[in-house]
This record gives structure tokens, sequence and C-alpha cells, in this order.
């Protein structure tokens, strides 16, 4: 919505609060443009009304068990005069309450099961219109001569399409929604249509099922619209059938000869509308009458407005003007900010050493067995990422953990290493099957060297060195292994690189997000397995990182 204010070249943001109850007031960042504005957030619907007297729309994006409470709950704010609900589902008997509470109040409910309206070269609401290259494809920066009404929002969207081919764009759009008992009508919408004198011409899309169309055919008898009107019915496939026929819509049912779309199309076009033979030559009758119009003097056609310039997301800007690699990528989508690039080469260096250890894991195996199975690629990975826990990979977060519970509470290495073992507990990040203090793990060794050439602080680190002394000093091959190093330097670089306060450091480290950089290298490393076992129909294949050859297909099935 608010990327739609900037191309419209609107002076300020058409939303001016967000009411989100599950949390405390706070404020959050967006984009407008290039620059970045904070929008409140309250907790309370109170709250947010009172303190912004000038708004009066209320978008309503709350799911089907809460947008009855809600809508109920703006209602009582005379201040709100347009409420749109998008939620589908909500039942048939709460509507119609919302109904007469909304008409005993005089308030315009647009829905429930919309994806809301549009006005050109002022605001939207929700996802209308599409994304931002559908917008500008279909002119919507800038307010045109044609106004719509539509009971499906994707319909909605195809509207605008084709009013921008064949006419001057489109000056509004609503579409009502999909329900047996919408909150308004085709007949609410065309009267403001009509009273409009920037609305030249109008176009209506129906559907099967209900009667409102034959309102509509009263009020073009009555002279109650005069303004030339463009209608069709869709669903006309209906005939075909020998039963009935339920649309995508709860409302799109014809119980009735006079529901159905053959016959509303009948009478719309008896009544004096323009009715096109059928969909695929509604443009074609829009532009006939939009023609007419301009010939007639009715429409004077303003002067073709550039597109603006639509900003990139400055995130991904600032990655594709100072090539920031992955390692920036990471830092900008998961903690939204650039982090120093020492940071950003120690995440690439991880993922590097965690995409591959051979097809003999956990995960690896999972994957090769899916992919034998003839699984796809994501459902070939799914299973390898699930087996994922604190034996395979998921020690990083259990790791971070321990280590800096240790290090903060102030025991000694000797301490920790003691208390763990009375625990009956292992340390995790702690341990290796195959090397050993004699044997050493190169990635291990490449990340110490590393992290102790440039990290400005590792305390954390150091501390588990120290750990990793005591446990070799007992068994050889109790060494801190890659998920250890990883998971301590972590926590050292979230606390003191200068990026994060101490508390957003301790919320990463608790919602698990050390982990994520094993989850990421992983799934490279299985895409790799599952690659492999679709290039072993080729015959013997041999896996560069490895010394273990595959066998044979008919072998392994074997």
């Amino acid at each position: 919505m608010l990327d739609f204010d900037f191309v419209c070249r609107r002076t300020e943001p058409s939303v001016v609060a967000m009411i989100y109850p599950f949390t405390g007031d706070h404020k959050q960042k967006f984009y407008w443009g290039h620059k970045e504005i904070l929008l409140p957030v309250y907790k309370s619907m109170e709250d947010a009304i009172t303190k912004n007297r000038h708004a009066d729309v209320l978008v309503n994006f709350a799911s089907l068990r809460s947008a009855y409470e809600s809508t109920i709950e703006a209602m009582k704010y005379p201040q709100i005069r347009t409420i749109a609900i998008i939620a589908e589902g909500i039942p048939e008997n709460m509507t119609r309450k919302l109904i007469l509470m909304a008409e005993e109040k005089r308030v315009t409910i647009i829905g429930p099961a919309t994806v809301g309206g549009i006005k050109p070269g002022c605001f939207k609401i929700g996802n209308t219109g599409g994304m931002m290259d559908n917008i500008l494809h279909s002119k919507l920066y800038r307010p045109g001569s044609v106004a719509y009404v539509s009971r499906s929002g994707g319909m909605s969207n195809e509207l605008n399409n084709i009013i921008s081919k064949s006419t001057n764009g489109v000056l509004e759009g609503v579409a009502i929604g999909g329900d047996r008992y919408p909150g308004t009508t085709f007949m609410d919408h065309l009267l403001r249509y009509q009273a409009d004198p920037e609305v030249k011409m109008i176009v209506l899309l129906g559907e099967v099922g209900g009667v409102e169309e034959y309102e509509v055919c009263e009020a073009l008898q009555n002279n109650i619209l005069t303004k030339p009107l463009v209608a069709w019915c869709i669903g006309t496939c209906a005939a075909m059938f020998t039963s009935e026929v339920q649309f995508g819509h709860a409302g799109s049912c014809a119980n009735s000869d006079r529901e159905t779309a053959i016959a509303k199309n009948k009478a719309l076009k008896e009544a004096g509308a323009h009715v096109p033979q059928s969909f695929d030559t509604l443009g074609d009758l829009i532009q006939e009458v939009y023609e007419y119009l301009v010939q007639n003097d009715d429409i004077v056609p303003a002067p073709e407005v550039p597109p603006p310039t639509v900003p990139m997301d400055y995130s991904w800007a600032r990655i594709l003007k100072n090539d920031l690699g992955i390692g920036g990528v990471i830092s900008l989508l998961w903690f939204q900010r650039c982090l120093p690039p020492y940071v950003c080469k120690f995440f690439e260096m991880c993922l590097m050493v965690t995409a591959d250890h051979g097809p003999a894991v956990s995960g690896a195996h999972n994957t090769i067995v899916c992919a034998r199975a003839g699984k796809d690629l994501v459902s070939s990975v799914v299973s390898g990422l699930l087996t994922i826990g604190d034996r395979f990979g998921g020690a990083l977060d259990g790791a971070a953990k321990q280590f800096s519970e240790a290090y903060d509470t102030g025991l000694i290495p000797m301490e920790f290493v003691n208390t763990m073992r009375k625990k009956g507990q292992l340390i995790m990040g702690i341990g290796h099957r195959v090397k050993s203090i004699n044997n050493p793990d190169m990635r291990v060794k490449i990340i110490k060297d590393f992290i102790l050439e440039h990290f400005p602080s590792k305390p954390v680190f150091n501390y588990a060195l120290e750990v990793e002394k005591i446990t070799t000093s007992k068994k050889p091959n109790l060494i801190l292994n890659v998920d250890g190093v990883i998971a301590v330097a972590f926590v050292d670089l979230l606390r003191y690189s200068g990026s994060f306060t101490r508390e957003e450091a301790q919320e990463y480290i608790e919602m698990g997000s050390i982990n994520s950089l094993f989850v990421l290298g992983r799934s490279i490393g299985f895409i790799g397995h599952y690659m492999d076992q679709k290039r072993l129909k080729q015959g013997l294949y041999r896996h560069p990182w490895d010394d273990i050859s595959y066998v044979l297909p008919e072998q392994y099935n074997n």
C-alpha cells in the first residue's frame, strides 16, 4: 500500500496506523520510496482511532475467527465511515448482523471476502491491483474516467488490465466480495459513480447467483442510472452442466433460472446496458463506448503522465550496488541491517563448511533415499532437513546456549565440564567420531584462524577453547567440532560486532537463529545429493568431495 502511495506521488502515506493486539505499542519501519518512515502500531483499537482523528477508513485483515468482533468494535467509533473486511468464511448470520449494524450507524462495509478497492492516484486497499509491475502496466498510478464494481477480487484485477488497454484508465474500482450477503451491493457503488462528475462511464461485472443485477436493470429503466454502463455476468458456462454448479464464491450458485448468468445478461441488455456477446469481447465493447464518449467530448483525455520512477527495494538496491554477496544478503534479510564485512565473510565460510558431510550422515542419507524412491526435489530436501536435531546439526543452538550461559554465570571451564558430567549431559559442539586432537578437522582450523584474525572480541570462543583443552585431555576426539566453533563464534559476533544490543543478541540466540546457517548450508548439500542421484542413471558416478564411489542404480536397489 505504501509503495502504491509513493508511485501515485502522494506527499504522505495513506496508512496512518496499524492495530496489532498481540504486542505492546511500538513503531514499525517501512520504506517510503528511497527513505524510511515509522508507522505507529497500537495494541488497542481505541488508542489507534483516538490518536488519529482524521482517519475514517479501517482495513480489517483479521481472520474469520476475529473479524466479526473487531468490526463491531470499530463501528463504536463514529469517525470510522468505511470498513473493508478481507476475511473469507465469516458465517452468514454474523455478516447479516454486521450489515444491519452498519446501516444503523451509516457505515459502509466492503466485503467480507474482498480484496478491497482501488482509487488510482489516491490509495488502494491491501493487495488490490496486484504487484507493482501490474500497477504500472494498468496505469493505476493516475486516475482515468472509468469506474467499475465487481464481485470477484481476482476479476477486478483483470478489469484493471482491460480498462487500461481500452480507455484512458480506471478512476475507481471496488470488489464487493463473493459472499451471499455482501456488506455493500452493486447499486450502492453504482449510485456513487452516478453522482461523481469525474466518472464518465461505468463497468459492472456480475456473476451467476443472486438477483442484485435486476436492481441495476430497474435503475436503468427508471433513469436513475444515466451514465453509459457496460455490464457482463460471468458464469454462462453453467448452462452446459446438467445439474447445479457451485462456482468459487459462496454466492455464485444459481438457485433458479432467474439467477443464471445468461438470464441476467439478457435482462441487462434489455434494460439499456451495453452487454457484449461474451467475456472475450468485453474489452472491445468498453473501448467502443469510450471512443464514442471521446468523440462527443464527454471525455477529454488528459495528456499521458509518464510512469513514475519506481524505487527498488532499498535492501536489494544496496546489495546490487555494493556487491555484498551471499553474506550481505543474509545480513539484510535475516538481521535487517548491514553487518561488518568480516561477519558477512564468516557467514559465507559457515555455509561452505556445513554444505556437505558426504552421503553417510542421516540428513544426506534421507535425501538420497527419497530421491532414489522417485520423490521430487523439495520432498527429498525436506526429508533431510527434518532430520536436523541435537544429534545432527541442531547442536549449534545447544552449544551456543550452553557455552554462553556457562561463561555468563562465571563458571571456570573445569567447573563447566564437571557440572555437565554430573548432570549426565553431553556438551553440545564437543566431540567427533573420526577427527581428534591428533587428526584435526581442517574445516574447524580454518574457521578458528579466521576468528582469531578478524573478530574484534571473542570471549566465548576463547572460553570454548579452554573447555576443549580439558575435554581432549580426557579423550582425544572430544574436540571443538564444526557445530561448536560456529556456535560460539556466532555468539561473539552477535554480542561484540557493535551491530546489536545485548538484548537483541540474546533474543537471536534464544530464537534459534544460530542453527539457521546449518539449515541453509545443509540445504545446499542436500540439493547436491539429490542431483547426484538423478545423474546416477548415467552410470558410475564419483562425488568430487569424497573418496566414496557411488554404486550403479541396480546395485543400490539390491
